[in-house]
């Protein structure tokens, strides 16, 4: 008989970027070995922040999907849709309430299943921290094995931010986190940083569970520059892309101001591919300096990514200065794959710059820094850089495979 797996997270398929892209994908493989997997999510809103088609007619409502796996190993998958808040212009505050709402209606769901036949392990995602009171709930009613994995640190995250001031409230969020990790069999997350900080957090061993991509549907494609004329540019273009979510606390401002700067260059343009809150401020900021090398894509589909992806010249991954300590970015891992050429902001110390300078893999800046990030793009267009991207397909290959990785994590967390 197949275990049984249950999967509390807020974001989940067919969500295309983020935690819900990791989530789908790591269900959709589990389910592929012939697991019973069972799921608690919300409806799909990221990165657009707003319930998507077909979801958004019953989204105020609990609802239940089934998907059968049809490869003969008889998984399966059963969904269940929660409903949440979703901000329409995320804030601190509505971010709070967004996660806050989620975790109530999970409770319920999570109560309706207590009297139903056990799941052999339960696995809560971070953010939202707070989803693991839910597992431990499950634990001591049912004895389920429990996995916590921190794909980002969200109390330090709101506390530097600023997103909450109070003192006494960030030491009680902390103080809950505490309990969860005592009440955890095995906690997970996606980075060297990031396991030394939670691991003094926690007081035990962090299982490492990066973020993972397909290189069979990500990969090099010869004669890169042809593609061009797919999107509307010249061969001779030179194509700087960032793709990704579109926040106002990203410094986004900056690729306006590096545009601005290098503007001379009429073959030098820069794309801006992706959705989120800010966008619309981002395009009319670029309208109002006059910035026609900047231009504006939406999300890409996701059966066309690889090809545009790879006719990028220079891909950008920017970060706040501390933020690199702790987060892999997953736009990164599908750079690395399709052997795209990544500048990174990221400072000399962190976990990121160690891991790119050890495999020679990106072009690295200092972040938060405009005239470095100029520098930095002028640099990526003089130099050959074909052996960078080539070491980042490599590290891909060996290290972000998503078979290699769930095989590990199915080994370590499933069958032990």
């Amino acid at each position: 008989m197949s275990k049984r797996l249950l999967l509390i997270g807020g974001n989940f398929s067919p969500e295309p970027t983020g935690i819900g892209k990791y989530n789908g994908e790591m269900i959709k493989w589990l389910a592929a070995q012939g697991y019973d997997c069972t799921v608690i999510t919300s409806y799909p809103y990221y990165p657009e922040w707003k319930v998507q088609p077909p979801y958004d007619k019953n989204k105020n409502w609990y609802k239940k999907e089934v998907i059968e796996e049809s490869n003969g190993q008889g998984g399966k998958i059963t969904v269940y849709r929660c409903p949440q808040y979703v901000p329409a212009k995320p804030s601190g505050k509505t971010r709070i309430m967004l996660d806050f709402s989620f975790a109530v209606s999970a409770f319920f769901k999570i109560l309706q299943l207590l009297p139903r036949k056990k799941f052999d392990v339960v696995i809560t995602v971070v953010p939202p921290f707070h989803l693991g009171l839910l597992a431990v709930l499950y634990k001591k009613f049912k004895g389920a094995k429990f996995l916590y994995h921190i794909q980002d640190m969200q109390i330090e995250a709101a506390r530097d931010l600023n997103m909450i001031k109070s003192p006494k409230l960030i030491k009680a969020l902390f103080g809950l986190e505490r309990y969860i990790f005592k009440h955890a069999d095995m906690v997970s997350s996606i980075s060297d940083g990031m396991m030394r900080k939670i691991g003094e957090k926690a007081g035990k061993d962090i299982f490492f569970f990066p973020n993972w991509v397909d290189v069979t549907l990500f990969h090099p494609i010869e004669n890169r520059a042809a593609l061009k004329t797919e999107y509307g540019f010249d061969v001779n273009d030179r194509i700087v892309l960032y793709s990704g979510a579109i926040g106002e606390k990203q410094g986004l401002e900056a690729i306006l101001n590096t545009a601005e700067t290098l503007k001379d260059d009429k073959q030098l343009k820069f794309l801006i591919c992706g959705s989120g809150p800010y966008k619309e401020k981002l395009k009319a900021e670029a309208e109002s300096r006059g910035l026609h090398n900047v231009i504006f894509f939406p999300l890409q589909p996701f059966e066309k990514f690889n090809h545009f992806l790879n006719m990028a010249d220079v891909h950008l991954v920017i970060q706040k200065g501390n933020a690199s300590d702790l987060v892999m970015p997953s736009k990164l891992t599908t750079i690395l794959s399709v052997g795209g050429l990544a500048l990174i902001t990221a400072n000399s110390g962190t976990s990121l710059h160690e891991l790119v300078s050890k495999h020679n893999m990106g072009i690295l800046v200092k972040a938060e820094d405009q005239q470095a990030l100029t520098d930095g793009i002028v640099r990526a267009m003089q130099d050959n850089a074909s052996e960078i991207a080539r070491n980042g397909r490599v590290y891909a290959e060996t290290h972000l495979s998503v078979g290699k990785i769930m095989s590990r994590f199915e080994e370590a967390v499933v069958v032990s």
